[in-house]
Parts: C-alpha cells; structure tokens; sequence
C-alpha cells in the first residue's frame, strides 16, 4: 500500500529542485505541466503539495476542489497567481522564495537602464540594417547623474550599488526604510515628488498594491526633467501606460525602459511603436541561475515543511503546534488586521512599532502573533515579498523597533492586542479583541472606543463632532453608489474631536475623497484595504 506524500508540480520547474524532491523516499513526485483549469481541479485532490511557477492559477475554485493539500510552493516573489484568502480558509500554508530573484532583476534593470542611455537597442538594429549613423545615437552618461529609486527593497538596494559603481548620485523614496539605514547605503531619502524633479535616470522597484497602483501618472510626469529616462522591472501598473506614452509623444521624457506591462503581452501599439524605449518580456527572473535558485530554494522549503523540519518563507501562516494553532489561529488574523490597519492610517515614516498583550493569551507564546502584526504593517509596501518568517528581519533591515510587551493590567476586554506604531511625525494606536463567534474587532483607535469588523474596504475619518457629518459622507457615497456596510462612532466629548469609521462594498477614488473633505468639519480622510 502507497503511504508516501503524493506532490504535484504544475509548471515547468529547473531539475535542480526536481532532484531535491525525488531523492526524498518519502514524496511521490508528479511533474503534469500545462493542465487546463478543469484537469487541475480534478486530479488536485490526489496531492498533498502543489508547486507553481506563474503559468498555474491556484484559484479559490481549485482549492475548494483541494481535499487534501496542505502547502502551495510558489517559485517566485509574486503570489497574484494563487488565492491567499481561499488558501487561508482551507489551513493550506503558501510559500514563496522572496529573495529568488534579487541579483537577476537588479542586473537586468541595469542592462536596461544602459540600453536606454546609450540607445543600444536601436543602434544594434540599425547597424544590423547595414546602416552606419554614429550621430543618430549619440547617448549620455551616468557618472554624475542622479537616479531615482522608487522603492528600496533587497532589489532597489543591489541597484543602487551598482548604480554607485558607475558614479550615480542615488536618491530613494521609500516609505518603510530609515534615514540611518538609507545613509549606511549612501542613499538619500527624499519625497516622492522630491526624487521626480531631481532624478535623471528613475528605476521601480516598488510592488503593485492599492497604493503604488498608477502612482506614476500624468501629475507625476509633470514635475519630471525633460531629460529624465524611466525604467521598470518591478510591476505592471505602477506606471500609467496612457500617462506615460502620452509624456514620451509630447517630449516631457526622454525615453523608457519596460520589463512588466499593465497587460502582458502588452497591447497597447501606441506603447510599442515609441522611438527611444526599450521594451524586454518580462525578463527580470529569466537568467538560468535564477530560475535555479527559486527552484532549489521552493523544493527545500517544500521538503522541510512536509517532512516537520520547520517552515520558512510561509506568505499566510506561522508556524505553530496543532493545539497551540486552534486557540491562536483567530488572534493571529486579527494581529495582522491591527498591522495591516495602522499602517495604512498613520502618516510619517515608521520607525517603531510597540505590541502590548493583556488577558488569557499571554499564558502562550507570542511569538506568531507579534510576527502577524509586523506582518501587517510591512505589506502595505512589500505585499508578496514579506511574510510570516522573514517579517521580523525585514523591520530590523529597516530599523523599525517591534517592542512586545505582556501585560498584567485589568482591562474591559477579556483579551487585548494593543498596537502602538511611531513614525517620524506621529504615533497611532489601535487595539483589537475577539468578539463571541472568534471574530476580529478593531475597539480603540488612538483615543476613541469603537465597534469595527476589520474587513474589506474601509473609511477612516477625523472630525469634529458636529451635526452633518453623516449627512455629508452618506450624500457623496451614495451619489457615487458607493453602498455603506456597516458604521460606527467615537468620541472624547460631545463637539469635540471624534472618528468615524464605514465598512462600504467597494473601493473609493481620490476624486471621492476629496468631494468628502470639502465639510469644513472633517479634518482628515484614509481610505483602506484590509
């Protein structure tokens, strides 16, 4: 009778990791590339392990149909291609290798960056047309230029070395990285609009989330040099396609390179047909030590989680004992909801994030909820590339302090996770408990006692508390068919300062935003994802 761990690798996969995971007696392996949606979900029950690349999409379909898996391998930093929240219902633990890539992507940003200085690509094309026109290419340098880092992450900070290396003044704008770190780099941290206007060359290096999504746009391109040439290895979407071939038509850039696309293959011809750009099919990872690496990296993390010798770069779960992990499983989402939550809310640069515990769970370990509440606060900027394992790391990377503090004070709730999170500016608290049926709930925000579901889309609003808030929020929304789920209050005293908080069914633009701070009464406005 066959005992052994039956693990299926969907995409094409280097042998290297193949090899790691056959030498294992233990482990059944199947290699079935190319299956139709249908075929996966109708053999996917057979497999306790599921290794993809970025051809497979692990849907919530899929993992419903998942009887008996219990890891996805992803190899690769990216993890759109597998359903985090659906594999989180289930108890399927996600890995991915996050620093796979790292010196692929930053050579290939380089190759494109001096391409596009030197218009190598056209030069090549022309030559090759047995055409000779030195005078046509003439290119710059990049000794004594300034580049621009959007995003300073283990693939923006091996750019920034090389770029160094060639005489480049480098600047970086980058949320989450600190000033004394940024200056150990010999990096300059500046505003975004602030590395725009002073950058020659500027490099991506962010990942796509809600809020980096078009956040280089026509506004942006406005406050560039006419000479700045733009490259981007990191996502498609970053930069709006539209905004940025309508600067290249109109001459307020010089050029640009692109590796990722909003659609890929991309579609747009206009994009395409631009002189001056040089345009690679998301090549990034494509050099044959890199597919090796995130290979041999997925199939040893795969082998040790399966044969109980640890968990690593698990994108969705701590590891934890199976008695432990039924009491603490609902505390660790609402950790990371608390993480996930502040972070979007406060402003300033976060330098130190304090964790106070109170109540029943400070009989267990703390350890997995103070790396889901460090979690939380990282992915709004890191997204796939932070996890529950290198969470912690990535803060000390970033010289931003965790302090856990278990507490012995009588509080209102049975139990309380209390997160305090300082930035250069400001500091934010918010604080959570469990309600009856195990639910997260949000009941302080700095000073003010609230009701709140963490969930969805929410509108974090600071007012006064004057009558006609309500009326004003209801009016925009509703005139924008935004639809109000759920709303609570919270206030000090009566017409002092107060919160209000909405659960609404859908996301809400700038545009809509603005429209609501416009009653004199409501001083600020934060739209978040949680």
């Amino acid at each position: 009778m066959e005992d052994k761990i039956r693990i299926l690798i969907s995409d094409k996969l280097s042998e290297a990791g193949v090899k790691i995971l056959t030498a294992e007696k233990n482990f059944k392996v199947d290699i079935n590339t190319g299956l139709a949606p249908k075929d996966l979900k109708a053999i996917i029950k057979n497999y306790e392990c599921l290794i993809v690349r970025s051809s497979t999409k692990v849907t919530e379909e899929i993992i419903r149909a998942a009887d008996n898996l219990k890891i996805i391998g992803r190899a690769g930093v990216g993890l759109d291609n597998v359903d985090l929240e659906a594999a989180n219902r289930k108890g399927i633990i996600v890995m991915n290798t996050p620093a796979g890539n790292t010196i692929s992507t930053a050579e290939h940003t380089m190759s494109l960056l001096v391409s596009l200085a030197r218009n190598i690509p056209e030069a090549d094309l022309s030559v090759k047309k047995g055409q000779w026109e030195r005078s046509k290419f003439m290119g710059v340098e990049l000794y004594g230029k300034t580049l621009g880092l959007v995003g300073m992450g283990k693939i923006g900070s091996e750019v920034a070395k090389r770029c160094q290396a060639f005489g480049m003044s480098v600047i970086a704008y980058d949320p989450f990285l600190s000033k004394e770190l940024a200056s150990q780099l010999g990096v300059e941290l500046v505003e975004l609009k602030d590395l725009l206007a002073k950058s020659d060359f500027i490099s991506i290096h962010a990942p796509l989330t809600e809020e980096t999504k078009g956040i280089i746009s026509a506004k942006e391109f406005a406050l560039m040099k006419k000479s700045v040439r733009i490259i981007n290895c990191a996502r498609g979407g970053i930069i709006d396609e539209n905004a940025l071939i309508a600067a290249a038509k109109e001459g307020k850039i010089s050029g640009f390179a692109l590796d990722v696309y909003e659609k890929e293959p991309p579609d747009k011809k206009e994009l395409i047909s631009l002189p001056n750009c040089v345009l690679t099919p998301h090549l990034g990872a494509s050099t044959a030590e890199a597919q090796v690496t995130v290979a041999v990296q997925i199939a040893e993390q795969i082998r040790d989680a399966l044969l109980d010798r640890g968990i690593r770069n698990a994108a969705n779960y701590p590891c934890l004992e199976a008695e432990v992990c039924k009491v603490m499983s609902p505390y660790i989402i609402l950790a990371q909801k608390l993480g996930l939550f502040g972070a979007q809310v406060v402003d300033g640069r976060i330098q130190e994030v304090e964790i106070t515990y109170s109540g029943e769970i400070t009989k267990y370990e703390l350890k997995a909820l103070t790396l889901a509440v460090a979690k939380g606060v990282l992915s709004p900027i890191l997204q796939d590339s932070v996890n529950f394992v290198n969470a912690l790391s990535l803060c000390q990377e970033r010289r931003i302090k965790i302090n856990e503090i278990k507490s012995n004070r009588s509080e209102e709730f049975a139990n309380l996770i209390d997160v305090v999170i300082k930035t250069d500016h400001t500091k934010l608290r918010v604080a959570g408990t469990l309600a009856a049926n195990n639910q997260p709930r949000i009941v302080i925000v700095d000073n003010f006692y609230v009701e709140v579901s963490p969930l969805g889309f929410m509108l974090i609003i600071d007012n006064i508390d004057k009558p006609g808030i309500i009326a004003t929020v209801g009016t925009v929304l509703g005139k924008n068919k935004i639809n109000i789920a759920a709303l609570t209050f919270g206030r000090v005293s009566a017409g002092g300062k107060a919160i209000t908080v909405l659960n609404v069914d859908s996301a809400i633009s700038e545009k809509v935003i603005s429209e609501i701070k416009k009653n004199k009464n409501i001083k600020k406005v934060h739209f978040i994802k949680l």
